[in-house]
């Protein structure tokens, strides 16, 4: 069968459904409506070669595998051609498969169910456990067209490779204040947040400890004047995205009694840097044990474990303004 046969039938399977469900009334939930794609094609496909396969794996992509032809069938109950769809890294593609469409059924405003080619309705990247494609019929523009490689090229990327085109397409739709919580790599990742969402205040001491040591190194804005906008923002982001620790004031890490007095309980001085000098010790752990990737991606860019804190004090030295990090921290 060729590709202008293939879609022909496609064509007539997205008529006669839609026709179905305007008339009849929309299929109330997904495996209704993939049931019914399904026996429409088995009626339309019943005189070739093809046949549709009733029972197939659960997790396979496309949802339905016909010899080289692939179809991903998508569903919603909402007025909207848009939805997530299968992980980027496609673990899981039939090997079978050399032209995959995606097949949507749209049962909210009017009801209505069309088709599109694969590779030209992704449009964006999703994360939740794993960054996951958006598709979209006919959207305006495709989300390959937008990295510049085609849905073949990047198929036959590496996850490592592929990584790169998405952490460059999602970096530069970050607003200010955000930042990527997905590092990785690949899928096989020895990080992965808890499934409960922890308090700062909950933790123990050596953890807490560890935590701000951890967070002081990779946010070297912490020094800033007190007034300075958003200087605690990226401390919070890194210890609920990477560490799955909600806090609900950062400032106070660095800034009250509590930490500033805990090596001298003489009042007064600059809080913040008597708050650093207690934790000297864990920011050199830090530096030392703490992933590249993420000083890559907090600091912008790749700096040797035994280098991290002397290029953390330029950096602090720069940001403070009104006093200088060097002259009493890491002496």
């Amino acid at each position: 069968m060729t590709i202008i046969e293939f879609e022909a039938i496609l064509t007539t399977v997205c008529r006669n459904l839609t026709d179905e469900c305007q008339v009849k009334g929309i299929y109330a939930k997904s495996a209704d409506f993939e049931l019914r794609v399904r026996e429409e094609l088995k009626s339309l496909l019943a005189k070739t070669e093809m046949k549709v396969d009733f029972d197939p794996h659960p997790y396979i992509f496309p949802d339905i595998v016909l010899n080289e032809f692939g179809i991903e069938v998508k569903y919603t109950a909402n007025n909207t051609w848009r939805s997530v769809a299968n992980s980027v890294f496609e673990s899981t593609r039939s090997n079978e498969v050399k032209h995959i469409y995606l097949l949507f059924g749209k049962m909210g405003g009017t009801p209505e169910v069309a088709w599109g080619k694969y590779e030209d309705s992704v449009i964006h990247v999703r994360t939740s456990h794993l960054p996951r494609f958006e598709v979209e019929i006919n959207p305006k523009r495709s989300l390959f067209a937008i990295m510049g490689i085609s849905y073949e090229e990047f198929l036959q990327l590496p996850i490592i490779e592929k990584m790169v085109y998405i952490r460059k397409y999602a970096r530069e739709r970050l607003k200010e204040g955000e930042r990527l919580w997905w590092l990785e790599d690949s899928a096989d990742t020895p990080h992965s947040l808890p499934l409960q969402v922890k308090l700062y205040m909950k933790l123990s001491q050596e953890e807490k400890r560890k935590l701000r040591a951890e967070a002081s190194l990779l946010c070297p804005q912490i020094v800033k004047p007190s007034r300075s906008k958003g200087k605690y923002d990226d401390v919070a982001i890194y210890l609920l995205t990477y560490h799955g620790v909600l806090c609900s004031q950062t400032r106070d890490l660095f800034s009250a009694g509590s930490v500033a007095l805990r090596g001298n309980e003489e009042r007064g001085g600059n809080y913040l840097a008597r708050a650093l000098k207690d934790i000297e010790r864990e920011m050199r752990e830090a530096a030392l044990s703490l992933e590249d990737k993420l000083f890559i991606e907090y600091w912008g860019k790749s700096v040797p474990p035994e280098k991290r804190i002397s290029e953390w004090l330029k950096m602090a030295d720069e940001l403070a303004i009104i006093w200088k990090p060097s002259d009493s921290l890491f002496l």
